[in-house]
């Protein structure tokens, strides 16, 4: 079992903690040497920051999916020619509501995006210490991989199937069904969230602001399923990296 302070160190024989924790001995045998100068650290705390802050943006899409269906439904109003204060004070409202909106989910991203990259580093550092010959990339790409063109429709996706692959029980592969899914809506979300701030654009009138409204909504709906989905990767993959530290060294059998 690996040390439950340090997490790095194999416990010592019916103790919680390795020998160096305990004071025994200077230089005790680290659980998965195979990396010099990398160590086992605990993504448990980051991951469920990771899983709030995405809870937080999932309620902020909720919102504005609400905020976007008043402003479709006031929209299509005028389409019909309806007329009067009342429409124009719900439309009104409606605008005031998906401004308050989108501030509330550009607050929530940023938030979100801070800690989810500080929890990716740490369980791609830990995945480099579990199989180092799983890791396709570089360290480094598990930040950048986000944020250079093209590159980051796919390159964030191959390295979590990297340290979802090394964080797996010793000789087992777990399926790659959920990456996968969550990173087809996440693409999906950001193709029709661009199409739509493209669209923006334009000013064509009440026909064209009320097609864009629909683009708008289908896109905050896309993001709360891949942002639901998201949660499950974290949440899963967190799991997997605690369990197999725990689980301690390779079976000799392997």
């Amino acid at each position: 079992m690996i040390c439950a302070r340090c997490h790095h160190f194999a416990a010592a024989p019916g103790a919680a903690l390795c020998h160096r924790c305990l004071g025994d001995s200077p230089e005790p045998a680290p659980v998965f040497g195979s990396t010099p100068g990398l160590w086992l650290r605990s993504p448990v705390g980051l991951g469920w920051a990771a899983v709030v802050l995405l809870g937080v943006v999932v309620a902020a899409d909720l919102f504005a999916v609400w905020a976007d269906f008043l402003k479709y439904d006031v929209m299509g109003d005028l389409m019909d020619g309806e007329t009067g204060s009342g429409v124009f004070l719900r439309a009104d409202r409606a605008d005031r509501l998906v401004r308050l909106a989108a501030g509330a989910r550009s607050v929530s991203m940023v938030a979100c995006v801070i800690v989810y990259l500080c929890w990716f580093r740490r369980v791609r550092a830990n995945a480099q210490v579990f199989d180092p010959l799983r890791q396709s990339m570089s360290p480094g790409w598990a930040i950048g991989g986000w944020f250079v063109p093209v590159a980051s429709l796919w390159f964030p996706r191959r390295i979590t199937l990297d340290i979802w692959d090394a964080s797996s029980p010793w000789g087992t592969t777990r399926s790659h069904a959920l990456v996968n899914a969550w990173w087809t809506l996440w693409l999906l979300s950001l193709f029709v969230g661009r199409m739509s701030s493209l669209d923006s654009g334009d000013d064509l009138g009440a026909a064209w602001d009320h097609a864009i409204t629909g683009e708008m909504l289908v896109a905050h709906a896309l993001d709360i399923a891949a942002a639901v989905l998201a949660i499950l990767v974290v949440a899963r993959l967190t799991r997997m990296q605690h369990e197999k530290a725990m689980a301690g060294a390779v079976p000799a059998a392997l």
